[in-house]
């Protein structure tokens, strides 16, 4: 019975991870020129790599990543001139949409930077 009750539990948490992992997609973001007072800043358009459709007015979350991540997203300035391929995915809401990073993938081509600021 222990090993079928494993089985289950191990395929339950499966079905649940796997509707997660899939809403998250790759983007880049750029900055978009507008600038607040007050947080949260819809500062950021995020493009979809897959479809190539772009979400505006977005501000970037990084409460997922891990702190080293933070930095180095700071340090390259990935969320104004696009320098890193964000893994993640946009959440509606009723004020300005949220762009929810949960991992660096990699450096962007320069194809892949294309409408972002130059930097």
């Amino acid at each position: 019975m222990k090993t079928r009750h494993g089985f289950r539990a191990a395929l339950i948490l499966l079905f649940l991870a796997t509707p997660l992992a899939a809403a998250d997609r790759l983007y880049v973001v750029c900055d978009n020129g507008l600038r607040c007072f007050k947080a949260p800043c819809p500062s950021s358009t995020v493009r979809d790599l897959l479809t190539g459709k772009s979400v505006k007015s977005v501000f970037p979350m990084l409460d997922e990543l891990p702190e080293a991540d933070r930095e180095r997203i700071r340090q390259t300035d990935a969320l104004h001139f696009g320098r890193l391929v964000l893994r993640g995915h946009v959440e509606r809401r009723d004020g300005p949409s949220a762009f929810v990073v949960t991992g660096i993938a990699r450096e962007t081509t320069a194809g892949e930077r294309r409408g972002c600021p130059t930097g």
